[in-house]
């Protein structure tokens, strides 16, 4: 186990049989009083966000992760089934995991899981993906050059607002990050 000065933005750690992200840390050195490091971590389960300190000696258990590639193969009743590409093994995932990164997962994509002690706890998306416009208002040319905006559904089901130039079967890419339009894919 690491000690507490040895804890990095990005590592899991083990806290009350619960696994936090770490998002900030802090290293404090107060005059002559002893060292001590300040965390702010993010429930992997609840997403609450946690601030504690720590006594730079102070042990801190961190989580052994495992991440595997697999495809999202379809929704079933309030649960999405995944299928690891190594093994072929299908395992579902609770909307309550998984259900803030779904719109942008299409079917038959792609996508990394995180295990942890042979369970699966959460679905990482790129930055931005590339999905297919299924309905929208019908294109004009020549409107390519002004700032104005149309909803338009994706294969998901997710609404991002585009270009009125942009038409339905087009793919766009979409930030996962802020949900909106970034560019158009050319084929």
């Amino acid at each position: 186990m690491p000690q507490a000065t040895e804890i990095r933005p990005g590592m899991v750690i083990v806290q009350d049989g619960e696994l936090f992200l770490v998002v900030d840390r802090d290293h404090i050195t107060p005059g002559n009083w002893r060292a001590y490091v300040q965390i702010k971590a993010r429930n992997l389960k609840t997403g609450s966000i946690f601030q504690k300190r720590y006594r730079s000696v102070d042990k801190i258990e961190t989580a052994y992760l495992e991440k595997k590639n697999c495809e999202y193969l379809y929704p079933e009743g309030d649960n999405f089934v995944f299928m690891d590409t190594e093994s072929y093994e299908q395992f579902p995932l609770s909307k309550e995991v998984v259900g803030a990164v779904m719109p942008y997962v299409a079917l038959n994509s792609q996508v990394q899981v995180t295990w942890h002690e042979g369970k699966p706890i959460a679905v990482d998306v790129p930055s931005a993906v590339t999905l297919t416009i299924s309905d929208t208002e019908p294109g004009q040319r020549g409107n390519s050059v002004t700032n104005v905006f149309k909803p338009a559904t994706l294969e998901t089901g997710l609404v991002v607002k585009v270009p009125l130039h942009i038409e339905t079967g087009n793919k766009i890419r979409v930030s996962t990050e802020t949900g909106e339009f970034l560019d158009r894919v050319n084929e």
